[in-house]
């Protein structure tokens, strides 16, 4: 800037001069402006300097203030440091002084050898190094085994039920299915090996099995047959194929599974899975009320010849050495297997003769065979009594059980849960229900003639007599209520099997039946056992419209 100053000084200094030449005041003119421009020039410049100073002196303060903040930072931890430094010494001096207690609180111990007293002092700082030491050795080895036996409250967790599905209900029971696959075709190879199915197979296993047990080698020879079951499963499991049974394995075809389902597909389904569970659910219940009531001496004969095998076993096991004993039961399990179970199988006359487990099973009552048994014994005592005393009050025919045969209670009067039959329906006293239907059958009446839904809809029991169709509802209180029906079996012009909801599969679960009393048929609806109760009711009918309708000779 110095150099363009001095250059535009020295060609100023001509022009002005020369003042008389012509054009001089035009170069002056210009100069001016450029003198201008200049000065402009250079105010910007130094501004612009200025700032960037501020700038630089900004960015230096920062700097100072980040570096202030670092140095306070260094100084709060150091402070922190300090003051953990101190609490570690404190602790210190505490299990120090803890330790000290203890030394102090134990008995003395009388000195082996005499040492000096400014050893003392050494010594114990030395046991407590070691002490303290040992102690953390000990945790770090074995602290976290010490913890595991830490008893705490167990945790009770309530698992979340899944809703209903048909397709996770169908996909339970094909699991179900596949998994008990193994043990039942574990079974049936048994029962082959016992009827002797294939004749060479099951000669050979018994005469290997009858030597493995006369050389006390049975309990081995069958922990080596598990052992090799487990070495085929595993060449089966690395891709082998491998496949020995007995009794030729039956392929059930397997039905793809479907997606979307109608409503009545569901259903049925439901149904189904639900009649397998019943009659599943129902040989287990019985076989465990079996096994219960043989404990409880329900049936003292059955009970009494397990009681006198289980002495006899005691007696023997306390005289008889064990290798003795091992033999015995060895012989007597094959010839059982092989030969007895083969026999009885064959010849069930035989059987049911000899075959005392099989006897004491099969005569082992259930609850519901128990409960059977004690009302007919009831029933009979109770037809004693009238057999003595014909003339028999109206509570005494209230208390009379259901659900024996007409044989039993011939004589009598039946009765329900609400009283005597003929009176809760204004009935004759000879009139009462069929042997078929001495419970009823549960069912809901379907009224459409009436419009409020309480007297639409009713649940109730459903009897037949020999002349009368007898609904009594279970909302009735009284023994003669206005809600029970009773419908005369020559009144009725038609009865048919009726099917409440279309969409539903099957033929339904209703019986509708016409009368001239109805301006529409009375649907008795929600009946487990529809097809028993229509064919009895239908008999009746018949055979009433056949009793009562005149021959044709006799009209002519």
């Amino acid at each position: 800037m110095a150099q363009f100053q001095e250059r535009t000084k020295a060609t100023c200094l001509p022009t002005r001069s020369c003042t008389s030449l012509p054009g001089t005041g035009r170069l002056q003119r210009r100069m001016g402006l450029e003198d201008f421009t200049f000065d402009s020039f250079e105010l910007l410049y130094s501004g612009a300097i200025d700032k960037i100073k501020s700038h630089k002196s900004n960015l230096n303060l920062k700097e100072e203030l980040r570096k202030l903040r670092e140095e306070t930072n260094v100084d709060s931890l150091r402070q922190e440091l300090d003051r953990e430094r101190s609490k570690r010494i404190d602790l210190e001096q505490k299990m120090n002084e803890v330790l000290k207690t203890r030394l102090e609180d134990s008995p003395p111990q009388p000195p082996r050898k005499q040492q000096s007293p400014s050893n003392n002092g050494t010594d114990k700082q030395q046991k407590e190094v070691w002490s303290s030491r040992l102690q953390k050795w000990v945790y770090e080895r074995f602290g976290v085994y010490i913890e595991d036996f830490r008893f705490q409250p167990e945790e009770s967790t309530v698992e979340a039920e899944e809703p209903l599905s048909a397709k996770r209900l169908t996909e339970n029971m094909r699991r179900l299915k596949r998994g008990a696959r193994p043990v039942t075709n574990f079974l049936r190879n048994l029962s082959a090996l016992s009827n002797w199915h294939s004749v060479y197979t099951s000669a050979i296993a018994f005469i290997i099995y009858m030597n493995a047990a006369w050389h006390g080698w049975a309990i081995p020879m069958l922990l080596f047959l598990a052992i090799l079951r487990l070495s085929l499963n595993y060449l089966i499991a690395r891709g082998w194929r491998i496949q020995w049974s007995i009794v030729p394995e039956v392929s059930e075809p397997m039905e793809p599974p479907k997606e979307d389902l109608t409503v009545s597909e569901k259903f049925q389904l439901v149904l189904d899975v639900a009649q397998k569970a019943q009659n599943l659910f129902g040989k287990m219940a019985d076989v465990l009320e079996k096994i219960k009531n043989l404990f409880m001496w329900v049936q003292p004969e059955s009970t009494r010849k397990l009681y006198i095998c289980l002495w006899m076993a005691f007696i023997t096991s306390c005289v008889l050495p064990y290798k003795l004993m091992g033999f015995m039961m060895g012989l007597y399990a094959g010839i059982k297997f092989f030969i007895i179970d083969f026999l009885f199988k064959s010849c069930p006359k035989l059987r049911d003769k000899y075959d005392t487990p099989f006897i004491v099973w099969n005569s082992l009552p259930t609850d519901p065979q128990l409960k059977e048994r004690t009302n007919a014994t009831v029933s009979r005592r109770l037809s004693g009594i009238e057999k003595v005393q014909p003339v028999v009050s109206r509570s005494s025919l209230a208390t009379i059980p259901c659900g024996v045969s007409r044989e039993e209670e011939a004589g009598r009067s039946h009765s329900t849960k609400k009283g005597a039959f003929h009176e809760i329906f204004n009935l004759p006293e000879l009139e009462r229900p069929l042997t078929v239907c001495e419970n009823g059958w549960r069912c809901c009446l379907i009224n459409r003639d009436r419009k409020m839904p309480t007297d639409y809809i009713r649940n109730g029991v459903l009897f037949v007599t020999e002349n009368y169709l007898c609904f009594e509802s279970s909302s009735s209180r009284s023994s003669s209520s206005k809600k029970n029906k009773v419908i005369k079996l020559v009144d009725i012009t038609d009865i048919q099997k009726y099917k409440v909801l279309s969409v539903l599969p099957g033929s339904g679960m209703g019986i509708s039946i016409a009368t001239p009393s109805t301006q529409k048929p009375l649907v008795f609806g929600a009946m487990i056992h529809r097809d028993e109760a229509f064919e009895a009711i239908f008999t009746q009918y018949m055979k009433i419209m056949t009793t009562t309708k005149p021959p044709a000779s006799a009209e002519l």
